[in-house]
């Protein structure tokens, strides 16, 4: 990680100690934290006295580490639900200098948060409130977050999961490209700098790949067997997760695996964003038979089929042939291995491809709708691919997946991310009736709550229409993609019955 230390590496069994006594209701808390002095210096002064229970812990941790605010960004304002996300931008709008000894990496430009809990940029998330950010005529902090994003992939060649140090050994799904394509610079210096951004990403996800042989894997690079390349969510790391410590120390403990296993696997899926899912898990229910990296994910390989297509796009329109035919060789050869290996022909929709037993895993799952919003499907592929996902509607919108394990990427949970890829990818293929009926029923759930509550949440459970809840921490307010998800929506849906009213 080029230098850069995480508060576990920085201080070790303090660290350590802090997570597994259960200091702070939110393993985060400690992670993010600023310490007021040298490591070095904090550590002889835990050594010399070490607090014998948590009251003296609390103590020492208030004396020598200034801890994160907590929540309050967003707030009931009583205004129609646009004007009060065009508000909550502001709010939202953070600057990072890299405070010295934190986890927080510095960052050129302003850029918008998530909310609550997440208070640094993140990689994915990005996008869709991006997509709020245009609709806001705030095109000002689009281009501050594609800068920023750049500025990483300089700095570290690959875009981390969020700005933080604990984030470096990870990515998030790619989705850079279309973050790119977002920017109103199209003169050559700009086009030239954001088409060597995506190709920095590419050999990040790439790495490896030219060096294996059939039936391996490296890092992200999967050879399949008939030499097709495709790739899979990862880890560079392989202990516990700064930000979820206690949660996996604990998790290790009831499990049989060996524990570094466990942990790159758990690391993985947050890669993924879909931390965490039954998509992942062996069982299909217990989280301690999380197989992230043994899965070649239908997601993350449309997404990279883009940011394959959109180098050679860019290179063509820059005159730059040779790796225009190159990269668009890659999309198509990336095309046909995904028309080989990730669709299940007797369901009729795109799955995950199992490296364990070569087949694909079966569950169906929201991810089918990105090879829709990539373009993949052929129609007849499309068209059923559609049918497969009216099984995930509810009155809400679009489950996640339909296995309930109580982890947050499974029912009865929906996202904005998911149905925004969903309608996009629908009405890319004329399946406008149900894309129009999934955004219907997302914005009359998502205006109804505001409604009721003032707040805009991380994530909703589409089946009763309210807050969503499971996983590892409690449903968030704010929030970044919500927003943007909501922004576009409104401004591209067909529903006569989708207004916009105000908090009572």
């Amino acid at each position: 990680m080029r230098g850069v230390t995480t508060p576990s590496q920085a201080f070790g069994m303090l660290f350590a100690s802090i997570q597994e006594r259960g200091l702070f209701v939110d393993s985060k808390t400690f992670a993010d934290a600023v310490p007021r002095s040298a490591p070095d210096t904090i550590l002889a002064a835990w050594h010399a006295a070490e607090p014998a229970d948590n009251a003296a812990l609390s103590a020492f941790v208030a004396a020598h580490f200034d801890l994160p605010a907590e929540g309050g960004e967003a707030r009931p304002d009583g205004r129609a639900l646009p004007q009060h996300i065009a508000a909550l931008w502001s709010v939202l709008t953070r600057s990072a200098s890299g405070a010295p000894g934190s986890s927080e990496l510095a960052l050129p430009e302003p850029f918008v948060v998530p909310g609550g809990r997440f208070r640094e940029l993140y990689y994915w998330d990005s996008y869709f409130t991006m997509l709020g950010l245009a609709r806001s005529e705030r095109q000002d902090l689009v281009e501050a977050m594609i800068a920023n994003f750049g500025s990483l992939l300089d700095r570290f060649g690959h875009i981390p999961n969020g700005t933080r140090s604990y984030y470096l050994s990870r990515s998030h799904p790619p989705m850079f490209y279309l973050m790119a394509d977002m920017s109103q610079d199209r003169s050559e210096p700009a086009r030239t700098r954001r088409l060597s951004w995506m190709r920095i990403e590419h050999a990040f996800w790439m790495a490896g790949a030219d060096d294996l042989a059939p039936g391996d894997q490296m890092r992200r690079a999967v050879r399949l067997k008939d030499g097709s390349i495709l790739n899979r969510y990862w880890d560079d790391s392989e202990t516990p997760r700064d930000e979820s410590w206690r949660e996996d120390v604990a998790l290790a403990a009831t499990s049989m695996r060996p524990a570094a296993e466990l942990w790159r696997d758990l690391r993985a899926a947050a890669e993924s964003g879909w931390d965490f899912s039954s998509r992942w898990l062996a069982d299909g229910t217990s989280l301690a038979t999380i197989r992230t990296t043994r899965f070649v994910p239908i997601d993350l390989n449309c997404l990279l089929h883009g940011l394959e297509r959109s180098i050679a796009h860019e290179a063509a329109l820059l005159g730059d042939h040779a790796t225009a035919d190159q990269f668009e060789a890659l999309a198509a050869d990336r095309h046909t291995a995904i028309d080989t290996h990730l669709w299940n022909e007797v369901d009729g929709h795109y799955v995950d491809l199992s490296l364990d037993t070569n087949l694909g895993h079966g569950h169906l799952t929201a991810a089918a709708a990105f090879p829709l919003f990539a373009g993949i499907a052929d129609a007849v592929r499309a068209r059923r691919s559609a049918e497969a996902l009216t099984r995930l509607l509810r009155a809400g919108g679009l489950l996640t997946t339909l296995c309930r394990t109580g982890e947050q990427w499974d029912a009865p949970n929906g996202w904005a991310p998911l149905q925004w890829i969903a309608i996009a990818g629908l009405r890319r293929y004329g399946e406008t009736d149900l894309a129009d009926t999934i955004a219907d029923r997302w914005l009359t759930m998502v205006q109804e709550q505001y409604r009721i509550t003032g707040q805009m949440f991380e994530k909703y459970d589409v089946e009763r229409s309210g807050a969503g809840g499971g996983g590892e921490y409690g449903t968030e307010t704010g929030f970044g993609w919500t927003n943007g998800v909501t922004l576009e929506l409104l401004a591209t849906a067909k529903s006569d019955r989708i207004e916009t009213r105000k908090a009572s």
